[in-house]
């Protein structure tokens, strides 16, 4: 018997509030999942914006806040780079290009598979905003 998969998409749409934040969307996803129906297959989470990236991590405000910082030193501001003579936000870009805009997790059971201490991150690096746009999409039976 072959089985044909099945695609569920769905969008979510974030405001953020502060230059840099990190904001947990794993129960967001995993209900996006629930609402698939999809039992078995592979979940991609997809920032549209050259300027934030999905992260998996562990939920620990001093994680969190050492990411923030991290990124900061890693990517600063106002170095002079060349980007900055368009828009003033090369670092957000940069940082953006380093941590990557999507993850792909495995579904299993009707639920994404992530470890004990993982959750999924949408990092904001170039904020506030309105109307950050996530794509999840849900690739299985």
């Amino acid at each position: 018997m072959v089985s044909e998969l099945k695609t569920f998409t769905k969008h979510l749409i974030l405001d953020t509030g502060r230059r840099r934040e990190i904001i947990n969307i794993t129960r967001r996803v995993q209900d996006a999942v629930t609402e698939s129906r999809i039992c078995s297959g592979i979940c991609v989470v997809f920032t549209t914006h050259s300027t934030s990236a999905i992260v998996v991590n562990e939920d620990e405000e001093g994680l969190k806040s050492d990411i923030l910082r991290k990124t900061g030193e890693d990517f600063p501001e106002d170095v002079g780079w060349s980007h900055n003579r368009i828009d003033d936000n090369a670092d957000a870009h940069l940082a953006g290009a380093y941590l990557g805009p999507s993850v792909t997790m495995p579904v299993v059971g009707g639920r994404v598979t992530l470890g004990t201490w993982q959750s999924i991150f949408f990092l904001e690096l170039d904020g506030p905003r309105s109307s950050r746009k996530i794509v999840i999409q849900i690739i299985g039976e």
